[in-house]
């Protein structure tokens, strides 16, 4: 009796899940190709929907509704479209999720985001090289993950964030002690090109305490990606990672893809109680990727060329990280942005700046110096610091900025000698103390520095220098 009850239950979720699909195969046809987008005519599909595309050599393309005017639907295509023909013909994607499991009911996919594109997540996917889409790129086979998420998930609710409390060690000193993440902390990386940001990055996936890293590698050089890979992250590294790439050679929409992909999954294992390291590199070719496709459909730029919907988009994908309920893990996130020639205020700099909840600097004058990693302790900042860390922390963190700006601010009368020692007490201790301080701050790729012995060098830098 209990078994045909299953079978009944079984077959009613089953009527459920296929009743909202279309028993007709409605298509419709190409009119224009203009470059990124095209246009199609014939479907009402609405923003998001994925579709088909089909070539005259036998191929076909995957798509995205990014935009419509009148009866026109503007398509983003995944890949390329070589072989494209005039009034090729364009099918909706039907969806596909789980499977229903005898005992086990499955809701239908009622709300905007469930019924979007999906993508499949789970402990599988550890120790594997994704693209944007989810198919592997380390031909090691499929991911045999089983599960799947919404690729955009619902906002949280920020009312049900536990708040950012503990500490988390990243196996940097200069942060660690000077600039202290929490867990669940969204920190911004400021990086001009060629000053080891991808260094520190793989530094600190490498000797974080999270249990899961997911990194995100969006826009970067092909080349690059399989450096991170290999010589920075590891093999160690990589065993507890999963990598979403979306080299720069790929369609914008792929690399929209692949960061909402590598936050979707840190967002699973987050809810599955573990506590996770998402590295994105980089949240400027986010912006750039969402700028291609959006002056392509037509938006008008706003501020140096960054339509409106950028600025829209980046706290959307930012503030899916974070701590989660108090039933589930957190996210603690490392965000690069590129400071093209090297200035602070660019439009995307300065957006993430005002969302994320702290910003790491990579001066390039300390990396031209081999002063690595080339923090400016100065121009940093972590706004969680004060919540997760002790009192007398915060005062020798201060007290170490103090002195530092001290310094650099009268590095030249030092450097010609116009200085006369005794002239200003605060000083002459910065200049005692600076050498310790440049020595403290420089690190090895290789070296491991936990919370623990950074606090007991930084607390020994103080204590020399009271007994003076």
């Amino acid at each position: 009796m209990a078994f045909s009850e299953q079978w009944d239950g079984f077959l009613r979720n089953c009527t459920q899940l296929i009743a909202p699909a279309n028993p007709f195969l409605l298509s419709g046809t190409i009119t224009r190709v203009a470059g990124l987008v095209i246009e199609a005519v014939g479907l009402r599909l609405a923003v998001g929907s994925s579709c088909t595309i089909f070539l005259s050599n036998g191929h076909h393309v995957s798509a995205e509704v990014v935009g419509f005017s009148g009866e026109r639907l503007f398509l983003m295509p995944s890949s390329d479209v070589y072989g494209l023909s005039p009034g090729a013909k364009v099918v909706s994607t039907e969806l596909v999720g789980e499977s229903p499991r005898i005992g086990n009911f499955q809701h239908p996919r009622r709300r905007a985001a469930d019924r979007a594109k999906h993508v499949s997540v789970g402990p599988e996917l550890l120790g594997r090289v994704l693209n944007g889409v989810g198919e592997p790129l380390d031909r090691l086979g499929p991911t045999h993950a089983e599960q799947s998420v919404p690729l955009y998930s619902r906002p949280y609710n920020p009312l049900e964030r536990i708040p950012v409390s503990e500490p988390l060690d990243v196996g940097v000193r200069a942060i660690n002690m000077l600039l202290t993440v929490g867990r669940g902390q969204r920190m911004g990386l400021f990086a001009g090109s060629g000053v080891g940001k991808s260094v520190l990055l793989g530094m600190m996936a490498r000797y974080t305490t999270a249990d899961v890293i997911v990194v995100g590698l969006i826009g970067e050089r092909g080349r690059e990606v399989k450096e991170f890979i290999e010589n920075i992250l590891g093999k160690e590294g990589l065993a507890r990672s999963v990598v979403v790439a979306a080299p720069a050679d790929t369609s914008p929409l792929l690399r929209l893809q692949g960061a909402a992909y590598a936050t979707a999954i840190a967002e699973y294992f987050r809810d599955t109680g573990k506590h996770v390291l998402l590295i994105m590199d980089s949240l400027t070719r986010y912006a750039m990727a969402q700028r291609e496709i959006s002056l392509a459909i037509g938006e008008p730029p706003a501020t140096k060329g960054y339509p409106p919907s950028v600025f829209a988009k980046l706290p959307q994908l930012v503030e899916r990280a974070g701590n989660g309920n108090h039933n589930s893990g957190s996210i603690t996130a490392f965000y690069t942005v590129l400071t093209e020639g090297d200035d602070q205020n660019d439009p995307i700099a300065d957006s993430a700046r005002a969302i994320l909840d702290g910003h790491i600097v990579l001066s390039r004058r300390l990396a031209e110096a081999g002063h690595y990693p080339a923090i400016d302790i100065e121009a940093s900042i972590s706004r969680i610091m004060t919540s997760v860390v002790p009192q007398k922390q915060v005062d020798m963190a201060r007290r170490f900025k103090s002195l530092c700006s001290r310094y650099q601010r009268s590095h030249d009368l030092i450097s010609v000698g116009a200085y006369v020692a005794g002239t200003d007490p605060e000083l002459d201790r910065a200049i005692r103390l600076y050498p310790d301080f440049e020595k403290f701050l420089q690190q090895n790729m290789s070296q491991h520095e936990n919370f623990s012995d950074s606090l007991e060098k930084l607390t020994k830098l103080f204590e020399s220098e009271e007994i003076r």
